[in-house]
């Protein structure tokens, strides 16, 4: 079963939430703009996947068959975990969950709505590859709030341009925390993994036990590789039987810093085991210019890099 839900109606009272419009709706959720008491927005992110309910025009609970309660139910409950997890939280370059309840037979977290737009939309709107210092500012702030993230036993697992607002100021703030429930470990049936082609890791493409920081690390230097191209890499599915993709280093050698390049090619290395191990260290490598761990770059790289910079 898959179908689209009708989203909860414009003025509709959620708790002490007042629903103003539906700001996205993917295959797992609907995301609202809302604002609370004190006429505040906020972002809403309702529980709804399509493949197990389903809410008509006129309804406000979803109707699930009984074949699919349970898994329903499991998603739920881990939906609901995610919120309390997530809600720790607390990081300037993190969406920041705010609250987080069970209400028409479903779940609902309430995040701080942030203006801007999204990386995709700014790549898709730029001429042009992105500078580099721009690039280095962006991802060095991002790895900041990964760490975060997995300093505190979370996976995100989706990480795209469409999931990095950039505010005003283009600092940056990662969204969609929904694949963060594939992290925590719980009983019950598995609900299918969540990944966007292109910038999932291999192991994402069942092999959770080897999902870990690395995978998101692939999906950051997928994204960086994106702001270059203009476009995802192939996707990683794909290319473990035939790797078509063109090294950072060999399409933009010149335009860019060669340890820039290398920490790109470092991230999509398809063997989880050869990449960084923590985004703090691919931090610091980003920073301080220096190749990431286990990277060397040849004496002929370092000093073009030289006379470059």
């Amino acid at each position: 079963m898959s179908q689209t839900n009708f989203p909860l109606p414009a003025e509709f009272q959620l708790e002490t939430y007042r629903i103003e419009r539906q700001l996205s709706h993917g295959g797992f959720s609907i995301v609202y703009l809302a604002h609370d008491a004190e006429g505040t927005p906020v972002a809403i992110k309702e529980y709804l996947p399509n493949s197990l309910a389903l809410r008509g025009p006129d309804a406000i609970m979803p109707i699930i068959e009984p074949q699919h309660q349970a898994t329903f139910n499991h998603g739920l409950k881990c939906f609901f975990e995610e919120g309390r997890a997530v809600a720790r939280l607390d990081h300037p370059y993190l969406v920041r969950v705010t609250d987080f309840f069970r209400a028409n037979g479903t779940v609902y977290l309430v995040m701080r709505y942030e203006r801007g737009r999204t990386l995709h939309d700014h790549i898709r709107r730029h001429s042009g590859p992105l500078k580099e210092a721009f690039l280095t500012d962006l991802f060095a702030r991002l790895l900041d709030g990964l760490d975060e993230v997995h300093s505190n036993g979370l996976l995100h697992l989706d990480i795209k341009p469409g999931n990095i607002l950039l505010r005003s100021d283009d600092s940056p703030v990662l969204l969609d925390f929904g694949a963060a429930r594939q992290a925590m470990q719980g009983e019950g049936e598995y609900l299918k993994g969540m990944y966007t082609p292109g910038y999932a890791a291999p192991e994402q493409y069942g092999q959770r036990e080897f999902h870990g920081p690395w995978s998101d690390l692939y999906a950051i230097g997928a994204c960086m590789y994106a702001c270059l191209a203009g476009s995802s890499p192939p996707p990683s599915d794909d290319r473990m039987h035939t790797d078509t993709l063109e090294s950072a280093m060999r399409r933009w050698s010149g335009d860019y810093s060669n340890n820039f390049l290398a920490l790109i090619d470092h991230c999509l290395v398809l063997d989880h085991t050869q990449r960084a191990k923590n985004a703090r260290d691919l931090q610091l490598a980003l920073l301080d210019r220096k190749p990431p761990p286990g990277v060397q770059i040849s004496l002929l790289g370092r000093l073009r890099d030289f006379i470059h910079h």
